[in-house]
Formats: C-alpha cells, structure tokens, sequence
C-alpha cells in the first residue's frame, strides 16, 4: 500500500508541470495535492458525493477509472471538484441569443464575463445583430454591425485574462446569408483582431446547392428589424424567432464566390472554420425541442442557448497489451468497463457543479447532456501495427468508437431505470432522431421501457492539455503531432522553461526495440495527405451524438483548388463541420518552441476548453 502510495505517476517533466500548474489543489502556499493521486481522490470524493449513503463505494471505483489516467475529466473536473471553490466544472457553454438592442448586447457582455470568470469557454451566434449601416428604429441611429460588437467581447476576454483568469476562449458564428458574412469571414485576417475568437460560417444545405449550381445567393435579415420598404422578402428560420419570419432581401451575390472568399480566407489564415448547421440540426437527439446555431469554442458540441456540457475522454492508451507484438490487442472489456463508469461519474458532476447563471443550470439538468470521447487513439492504432490512414486503421477505429457509443448508451438507460430520464425527454420524439433510430434494437428498446438518463453521450474533444498531463499521448483523435519536439511552458514563479516533449507510442518502441528503425505504420500528422485526416474524421462521426473536433493540417504549399475540395468532401461525408490549419503569416504553425503571441484556439495545446 505504501508503495502504491509514492508511486511517481509522471514519467517526463511536462505532465508534472501541467498536473502541478493547472490541476493541483492548493490555496496560495497551502498545497492540498500532495500527489496526483489525491488530485485523483479529490474528484473521485466530490463526485460520489451525489451517491447518497453509497457515496464510499462510488468513491472507490470513480478513482479505479481515474488512476493511471484511464479516464481523463475535463480540465474544470480535475481543477474544481472537490475544491469547495465557487467555480463551473463545465469546460464550455453556448450563450443566450443576443437580443438586438443596446441593453441586450451589454446583458449578454456580461453574460459572457461572468461564465469566463468561472472558468467556462462560450460560444455565440452573432446573427442576430443588424447589418452594418442599417438605420435602427427607435433611436434614428446607424447599426455598426456584429463585428464591431465582437470586438467588445475580445476586449472583455483580454480583460479577464489580465486579472489572472484562465486563457479564456470563445466561439462566433455567423450565418451565410447574413449581409455582413464577407466582413465576418475576413475579421481575422488582421493579427490584431479578434485573437480570443475562432470564428465558424453557420453554412446551410441551401447555400452549399447554390456552390454547386453556380446560382447566386440571398444576403437577408429580418424585415421588422429593419427600416427600408425595399428589397423582396422571404420566409426564413432565424435565431431568436419562432418559426419562420419574413426576411428583406438586401442583396445578392454569386454563391460561388462567397464559397471563394470563405475557403481562401481558411487557405490563407486559417479560419472561418464552416459548421454545416442543417445538418447539426437534422442529427440532433433533441430536435423536437432545440433549434441550434452555435458551438463551443472548439466546435465539438453543438448547443441550444444557454446550453452547457462537461467533457472526458476515455484514454484508449491504457488498454493496450502487448503492443508492437504480433499479439497486440486492446482489453475491450476493461474499455467497456471504463465507459460505464465514467458515464455515471460525468452524469454526477451536472449535479455537483456551480454554474455561473441560472439559465445554464435549468439548461444543464433540464439535458443531462455530457460529451465522453476517446484519446490516444493514434498512439493506440501505432501500438497495434495500424496505419492511421489506412482502410483497417479508420475500421477500427470505427468499432471502437461504436463500442464506446453503445456502452454509453446503455449505461444511460440503466441509469434512468435507476434515477430517472433527463426532464426533457419526450419518448416518441427522441426515439424518433435519426441518430437514436441507427442504434442497436436492444438500445431502442430500453429507450422505449425506461428513458435514458441524458440527452446526448458522445462528443470526440480536442485534449491537448490533458494528454499532455497523461505522460503525452496522441490527443483526442489527431494523428500524432510529431515524434519529439521541445515547448516552452509558463512555470508558476512567472518564468519560462523549455521541455522536451517526446509521443508516448514512440518513447515506448524505443524502450522495446531500442534504435531500430520505425516501421511504416509510425506517421506524424505532416505525413498524412489532408484526405487521410479527414476519412478519419468521417469514419468516427456516425457514431458521435454531438460533433467532433479535428484540425486538418495543410501543407503551406498545398494547390488552392484542392483545398477548396476538402470543405466539399466533407460536405459529403456527412461531417457537421470542418476545420483545416495551414501555416500562415498570423497564426505561425500549429505548434512552434517558442509560444506564438497570436495563439490558434485550436493549437495542439488546447485543452477540450
């Protein structure tokens, strides 16, 4: 016992800094996580707290799923739980819609500050805001437009930054038939601007048949919102409305152009990214009650106003027996054990976390929503002899995805047999979403007899951090990034050290087979054509209740008309979104030695928010 006690979890000094710098419980000088082990039993207390008088025995296997980093929290679950600190242990969050008006904008503000503060990353849909240069009703004076409001929240985001809160990250999004998309898609493209943004285009089905007639395409906006008689006016779905409202016409353009300035923006700095809302809409578990049009910050779960989620990954790393061996396998069983466990620790943190409005909490128990992921699953393809870019590769990790999905699914039922369906859930309308219709029967059928404890399971989340903090595996499900490479971290006394950063499937084969050569199934994420990362991509998507976050990497000398592909392609393959990162002149690289002052929100770094 006392051995196991002193065990030394870290095996470089880049998970101890991550662990020590930003999970550690301490309160100024007083350190209350001696190891990372009580950093382990602190979660796994506060957690089964929810468990009533069987809290001890909960207590004991929620820290079985933690120890060794099996399952991986989010990182507001490992730095809150069991502090008694008044923070969220919900990584992101979707804001309420902005109302169009002065006090409306300035309520959201704060809105948004105050669930920053607590440690949360926000999304908003900007969409709502009149046009630039249109005259507003009640005051006679002219809107300035959603960009110059943005650029308030970047303002109260850098501001926050400066009292010592966490990085905070936020989403924008705007639709493609706004009249300010052009000005939206190019907001970035100064490197001053909007650096505590990724921006997404809401892109509609609509829009993407109009690319590919070569028609031209509608810019429009709410005709009550609006002072001018002229322009033709139609019918459409807008945020904030019910149903839809008659919209005005302002002008027209060719589709395919603004599909050119949105993918030659992407080409050239790396955002807009594009969400494919009809889409998110059409696959959502809650249809019948939800009209979403915007995500998280790194675009892996599409959520309703107000709507919240925490985040955890199941760390497929440490499954693996006898890896490099012609009897490599992974211990399918003690994942599926794993799921099911960190299922009920995740439904319990809806119940134990503060959150920072109350709308976020009538949304949050109203769902139950949680997004479980996987991580490693590159590290775990190498450790198995599989190439990620090949056929066998993308099949299994498709079963793996689809096992993980179905023993989320069915620890759900069960828990609703046990404490009760989520309050939204309305059994013919859930039964009836298309992604619960292509579960398996017996997973229907107990939907049916008993419910389901939350709303949606699975959401694949980028986990930069965290695989950073367990020992640096492959993060969520990226190709690795490369197999060594030094970073320059931030230590706690304010100054900065350099550490060597090695992949974890890498250090391993050269513990095994010392210096002999790679085999061909070791590739870096640069090695991969943009193709092979985006057929990983679909292949793991029917199997995700939410989305997924994944950044294509693109080679600088990639040919414009074929990138111009990719956003089709995954048009195609069903995806609900995509985003690509080609080196550029704003952003840098992806990851470089030295911390770039213009960070990209989805850099490998990024934590799931």
């Amino acid at each position: 016992m006392l051995a196991a006690m002193s065990r030394d979890h870290f095996a470089t000094g880049i998970s101890r800094h991550v662990w020590d710098s930003k999970y550690r419980y301490r309160d100024g000088g007083l350190i209350h996580d001696r190891t990372v082990d009580d950093t382990w039993r602190r979660v796994a207390r506060a957690l089964a707290v929810q468990e009533g008088d069987a809290a001890p025995l909960w207590e004991q296997r929620f820290h079985a799923i933690l120890e060794d980093f099996r399952f991986l929290p989010g990182g507001r679950i490992l730095a809150g739980a069991g502090t008694g600190r008044d923070v969220t242990l919900f990584n992101c969050f979707v804001m309420g819609t902005i109302e169009d008006s002065l006090d409306g904008i300035f309520d959201a503000l704060k809105q948004g500050a105050l669930t920053m503060q607590q440690g949360g990353g926000v999304g908003y849909d900007f969409s709502t805001l009149r046009p630039a240069g249109t005259l507003t009703h009640r005051v006679g004076t002219i809107a300035s437009g959603p960009i110059s409001f943005m650029r308030i929240w970047d303002s109260m985001c850098a501001t926050l930054l400066s009292t010592g809160a966490r990085r905070g990250a936020m989403m924008a999004t705007l639709r493609c038939d706004h009249p300010d998309i052009e000005q939206f898609i190019a907001a970035k493209q100064d490197a001053r601007e909007l650096r505590h943004f990724n921006l997404s285009v809401l892109v509609s089905d609509a829009f993407m048949q109009a690319v590919e007639e070569g028609s031209d395409w509608p810019l429009l906006f709410p005709a009550a919102a609006l002072d001018s008689d002229e322009g033709e006016i139609v019918l459409r779905d807008w945020p904030g409305c019910d149903g839809a409202v008659p919209c005005r016409i302002i002008r027209r353009l060719p589709a395919r152009q603004l599909w050119q300035r949105i993918m030659r923006a992407t080409y050239d700095y790396a955002e807009p990214g594009v969400l494919f809302i009809d889409r998110i809409n059409r696959e959502n578990n809650l249809h019948y009650r939800e009209r979403i049009s915007a995500t998280n910050p790194c675009g892996e779960l599409p959520l309703p106003p107000y709507g919240a989620c925490n985040l955890g990954s199941i760390n497929l790393t440490r499954f693996v027996h006898e890896p490099f061996t012609d009897a490599a396998r992974l211990d399918t069983d003690g994942m599926h054990a794993t799921v099911q466990m960190a299922v009920r620790l995740m439904d319990n943190v809806i119940d134990a976390s503060h959150f920072p409005l109350p709308q976020q909490a009538e949304q949050a128990h109203g769902t139950r929503r949680i997004g479980l992921g996987l991580t490693g699953l590159a590290d775990v393809l190498i450790m198995l002899g599989l190439r990620y870019d090949s056929d066998a590769g993308r099949l299994y990790a498709q079963q793996l995805m689809e096992q993980a999905r179905d023993a989320a699914y069915r620890t759900s039922v069960a828990l609703a047999q046990e404490k009760g369906a989520f309050p939204f859930f309305e059994r013919e309308a859930y039964l009836a979403a298309p992604f619960v219709q292509r579960l398996p029967a017996d997973i229907r059928d107990g939907i049916a007899a008993h419910g389901i404890r939350n709303s949606h399971l699975t959401a694949i989340a980028p986990t930069g951090t965290i695989s950073l903090l367990a020992d640096n595996i492959s993060s969520g499900l990226e190709p690795v990034f490369d197999w060594s490479y030094s970073r320059r971290l931030l230590e706690r006394d304010g100054n900065y050290r350099q550490y060597e950063v090695s992949d974890f499937a890498w250090r391993l084969w050269h513990e095994l087979h010392g210096d002999a050569p790679l085999p061909p199934y070791f590739v870096t994420a640069t090695q991969l054509t943009p193709q092979g990362h985006l057929a990983m991509q679909a292949a793991l998507q029917p199997c995700v209740d939410s989305a997924i976050s994944k950044t294509i990497n693109i080679p600088a000398d990639y040919p414009f008309e074929q990138f111009q592909s990719i956003y089709r392609e995954a048009h195609r393959f069903g995806l609900k979104g995509c985003t690509t990162f080609r080196p550029n002149p704003v952003t840098g690289a992806i990851l470089e030695t030295a911390e770039p002052s213009n960070s990209h929100c989805c850099s490998i770094d990024r934590e799931a928010d």
